[in-house]
This record gives C-alpha cells, sequence and structure tokens, in this order.
C-alpha cells in the first residue's frame, strides 16, 4: 500500500504517539528485507544442534528468517520495545540459597497477555488511520525480533544475543507490528560492545561458545524453562537456587547502568516472585501450582518441570531443613520429579542415610531415570544395583 511522503510522516506521528501512550518505551521502523545475514546465521544455529529440543525452530526456519515468506504482503516492519529493568541486581538472591530466584521477566504477569493487546490497540489506530492490514507479534510467532530491533535502531544484538540498548541495557521486552503501509526505515543501530564480555564472562554454565553464540543446551532458562526431561548432571549444580530462567548475562551487561527501573504501572515484580522461599514452592501441588502462578509465564511450564527445578535449587542449597519435603517428593506420581527429589536427597543427608533409602526404594522403582539417579547417588555401593 503506497503512501505519500505526507501521510506516511503522519502516520508515523500517529505511531509513535500511541506507542508511548500505550506505555512502550521505544518504538522504530524497518523493511521486510533488512536481516539478510538472518537466515544463514539461523540455519547454523539449528545445524550445530544449539536450539536443543526447540524443534519449532527448525519448523519454521524459513518463515522465521524471511518476514516476507511469513506475510508476503508486509510491506514495514513497526518494532516496539518495552523496558521491564528491575530495580536492584537479581543476582544478589544466588547469595541466599534458601530462597529461589525467578527471573525478573517472569514475577509479574506474562509479557505476552500485556504487550499483545496493547499493540492491538495501535495496530488498530494504524489501519484507521491509513487502510490496509496489520499483524501483531509478540515473541510466540515465527519472528526474528531481535535482528528485526536492531535494523530498525533500537539497539544491537549484544555477546549474549540478546538486544542491548543504550537508554535501557538489556532489559527489553519486544514486539512488533506488520503493516502493509508503507513506512520511512528508521537507520541501523551499530554494535557497542566493543571488548567487554561482561556477559560471556558471567554465565554459569558457559553457554557461549563464541561470542554472539549462544548453545541453548547449556543455558540456565533452556534447562529450566524449555527442557522437559531431567537436567543434566553436569548442570546441576551450576543451576545453583535458579528455578525459573536465568538472569546473569543480561544482569551483567554495563548498559544496564542507563537503564531505569520499570514503571510500577507497567511490570514491577510482585512481592511473592521477588524472593519466594524455597521450602514453600517445594509444597505446591498442581492446583496451589496453578493458582499461585495464575497470570505468570511460569504456569506454561507445569507443576512437574517447576518441582523439578526446585528440587535442584534444594539439592544445591545445603539446607537439612528441606530435607522432609524433599523425601516426600521421592513418592511423588511423577517420575520427573522423583528423579530431581532423589538427586536433591543424595546431597541433603549423609552418604549412609542416603544409602539405606535407596536400597529400601530400588526394589519399588520401575522407571529407569529415577532408578539411575537413585544408583549415582549411591556411588561405588550402587554400581552392582544399575
Amino acid at each position: 500500500m503506497r503512501t505519500s511522503t505526507s501521510d506516511s510522516g503522519k502516520l508515523r506521528a500517529l505511531i509513535d504517539r500511541e506507542a508511548l501512550r500505550a506505555g512502550f518505551d521505544l518504538v522504530a521502523v524497518t523493511s521486510p528485507d533488512a536481516i539478510p545475514k538472518a537466515p544463514a546465521r539461523l540455519a547454523q544455529f539449528v545445524a550445530d544442534g544449539f536450539h536443543g529440543s526447540m524443534g519449532w525452530i527448525e519448523e519454521t526456519l524459513e518463515r522465521r528468517a524471511k518476514p516476507g515468506v511469513l506475510w508476503p504482503e508486509v510491506r514495514s516492519i513497526i518494532v516496539l520495545a518495552m523496558n521491564y529493568g528491575p530495580d536492584h541486581d537479581p543476582r544478589e538472591l544466588l547469595a541466599h540459597p534458601d530462597r529461589a530466584a525467578i527471573s525478573v521477566y517472569a514475577r509479574n504477569r506474562d509479557y505476552h497477555d500485556v504487550m499483545k493487546g496493547r499493540l492491538k490497540e495501535i495496530a488498530g489506530k494504524i489501519v484507521s488511520r491509513a487502510g490496509g492490514d496489520v499483524k501483531v507479534f509478540v515473541d510466540t510467532a515465527p519472528v526474528m525480533e531481535k535482528p528485526l530491533a536492531e535494523a530498525a535502531g533500537l539497539g544491537w544484538q549484544g555477546k549474549h544475543t540478546n538486544l542491548v540498548s543504550r537508554m535501557h541495557g538489556s532489559w527489553l521486552f519486544l514486539g512488533s507490528i506488520f503493516t502493509t503501509a508503507e513506512l520511512e526505515p528508521d537507520e541501523r543501530d551499530v554494535d557497542r560492545c566493543g571488548s567487554c564480555r561482561a556477559c560471556l564472562d558471567a554465565c554459569p554454565t558457559n553457554a557461549f561458545p563464541v561470542p554472539y553464540r549462544l548453545d541453548a543446551r547449556r543455558c540456565i532458562s533452556y534447562l529450566t524453562i524449555e527442557n522437559k526431561g531431567p537436567i543434566p548432571l553436569e548442570f546441576r549444580a551450576a543451576i545453583g537456587n535458579r528455578i525459573y530462567g536465568c538472569d546473569d548475562c543480561l544482569a551483567a551487561c554495563p548498559w544496564n547502568k542507563f537503564a531505569q527501573a520499570a514503571s510500577e504501572a507497567k511490570l514491577a515484580a510482585r512481592d511473592d516472585l521477588r524472593a519466594p522461599k524455597l521450602a514453600d514452592m517445594l509444597e505446591l501441588d498442581d492446583p496451589a501450582f496453578r493458582a499461585f502462578f495464575s497470570g505468570s509465564p511460569v504456569k506454561r511450564v507445569g507443576r512437574d518441570r517447576f518441582i523439578r527445578n526446585v528440587l535442584i535449587a534444594a539439592g544445591n542449597s545445603g539446607d537439612a531443613g528441606l530435607t522432609g519435603a524433599v523425601r516426600a517428593l521421592t513418592l511423588d506420581a511423577s517420575p520427573l520429579v522423583r528423579g530431581a527429589a532423589v538427586w536433591a536427597l543424595s546431597r541433603l543427608l549423609p552418604q549412609g542415610a542416603f544409602d539405606s533409602l535407596a536400597r529400601a526404594a530400588l526394589p519399588e522403582e520401575e522407571e529407569p531415570d529415577v532408578r539411575m539417579e537413585w544408583v549415582q547417588g549411591m556411588g561405588s555401593a550402587g554400581e552392582d544395583r544399575i
């Protein structure tokens, strides 16, 4: 849909005004063909297996890398960002192993719900003014928001692969509006990371094989959220008390010093999600889990995966006071939960006490993964039981 220069300018002014009114902190425009390097980079990411079990990335490879394939009618892409910066360094909570560390983005309402409604409002105003058609996307669709945001000039993809802004650091949610209106693109931003590698050095599991490349299989966010099976043994200790996601690479970014905390009216953390007690989280059955995390993105992983994560944190806590709750979960209906509980118990109990429980439990346990946890916990004493 061709738009005159005058009309295009008026439409852009409306977009900027409506974005600010809707609570977005940044807005810019780019073209559908502005990320020509994305297809090859994404293909390499998948070829290297860095996507792990996220099969939908491979399945949507072509649409994800080329906006024009996703929607051939698109002529302009409006990229919007919302600051969700915390009012403190979230890594401070790692020094309190009796508490659960939930990623900053998940401490309030699901940002997909928060942003999508507001994007639809802006999109509606665009259609009312300019006609044509629009589509709204927030993270869940096959859209590469970060390269598009960089192309639009909102910031640049840092060495941790996330968007970095001079005004908001690494704390930004991204969404986009595809439109048939032709708008003047903004200028691309430039990489300002320089020789800094703070984000890379902050990663507890060495998930960055080289700068600007992420191996999701080693990332705590992937391991605690996307991964549906047991957490690999090699990463469990490094997870610490992180029970949902990880903010370390984001929090380490020096550009955060220019960021303001998110508005209380938008995305400030729920008080009960700032530093919940591990003991309280271990008590959550499925109904209690759903009620406690109602409206939160945490709810999407389900109770079993969540309790798996809490049990890993419990095993890392060194808190013998959690032993009773952990032991009870070795009898949970979910093998995923039982296996994690066995590992946590192996870290909390003296070896002899654990071995006694293992000898009693093994004859009754039929799930291979759970049996292996009991055997591994027994060490050499369990080798003949494999």
